[in-house]
């Protein structure tokens, strides 16, 4: 299956569960979408102007997760989880049907959704994939917050540090590679809180669906899940999951080198609208760029052959 085809689902897929921060129980439905389609939501527990495409353009009060509202003032939140695994399985057509504001959050990472997307398989479609690729370096910085992208031949390249007083966590840093191709720790890495911060989070009007059935809850030195980490990156491996759901929502592939440290769903988003507002820091490439370029080389070849 190419990698530069644009591809969808072969089927629907149904999934049902609780919003980790509504608390409301909602039926999930992802269709196969047609070419060039996107990745678009759809409230159907709204009767009108209920379609809301994934888009950075579209992201609102990105605190705790990330919410995407359209412009008559629908919305849908907690989408990143879900648009990692999009990411990840290489679809970039699809319909999501829901009939309440938020995902559902199911065991708190992407696996669900992977193994679901894998369930029906994928189709791969007859129009090219459109690639970013990224010009120049573009950074943004908040205090000791920071996140940058730059230009990158062809891969995808995500080094993600996480910094916490906590004894457990601590300090860590990983990177993803695109090219490298395994994702498995990073579909499977669960959203994560400390004990302390539950009742600030719950004050907010958040949480309301959280449980140790779809988040890690560490306490001082312990994990209170009885399961305990699934992989010892698992924190820093979820932060990389989200950031690559949020890179989702730029509409397209990626070809670059983002950095972060202690990032999270509002940095990213204010990278790609900063990034996204300099025609100058970014090109569209359709279909293969390397086969592009071979092809390039070929024709001058040919040209410096026959002058000789």
């Amino acid at each position: 299956m190419s990698r530069y085809n644009q591809k969808t689902i072969n089927n629907t897929i149904k999934l049902y569960g609780i919003g980790l921060h509504n608390g409301i129980k909602a039926n999930l439905i992802i269709k196969p979408a047609k070419e060039n389609f996107g990745i678009k939501f759809c409230r159907i527990d709204i009767d009108q102007n209920n379609l809301i495409e994934a888009n950075y353009q579209n992201v609102v009060e990105p605190v705790l997760c990330t919410k995407i509202k359209n412009n008559k003032g629908i919305t849908v939140s907690t989408v990143e989880h879900l648009m990692a695994a999009f990411f990840g399985e290489g679809i970039d057509n699809a319909l999501v049907e829901i009939d309440a504001s938020e995902v559902p959050i199911l065991d708190g990472s992407a696996s669900e959704f992977v193994e679901a997307i894998r369930s029906v398989g994928v189709k791969e479609q007859t129009e090219l994939r459109s690639f970013i690729k990224v010009l120049k370096k573009v950074e943004v910085q908040e205090g000791k917050k920071y996140i940058s992208i730059e230009p990158l031949e062809n891969d995808l390249i995500v080094d993600f540090e996480i910094v916490y007083n906590n004894p457990l966590i601590r300090t860590r840093r990983k990177e993803f590679k695109l090219s490298n191709g395994d994702l498995t720790n990073i579909y499977n890495s669960r959203t994560f809180c400390l004990y302390e911060d539950i009742d600030f989070i719950k004050s907010q009007g958040l949480a309301k669906g959280g449980s140790l059935e779809n988040a890690i809850v560490v306490r001082g030195n312990e994990i209170l899940n009885d399961d305990g980490l699934r992989n010892r990156h698992e924190f820093v491996y979820h932060k990389i999951l989200d950031c690559l759901g949020d890179l989702m929502l730029s509409g397209y592939r990626i070809f670059g080198h983002v950095k972060t440290s202690q990032g999270g769903h509002a940095l990213t988003n204010k990278l790609l609208v900063k990034f996204f507002s300099d025609k100058s820091n970014w090109s569209l490439k359709n279909g293969n760029p390397e086969e592009k370029n071979n092809q390039i080389k070929e024709s001058l070849k040919k040209t410096l052959s026959a002058s000789i």
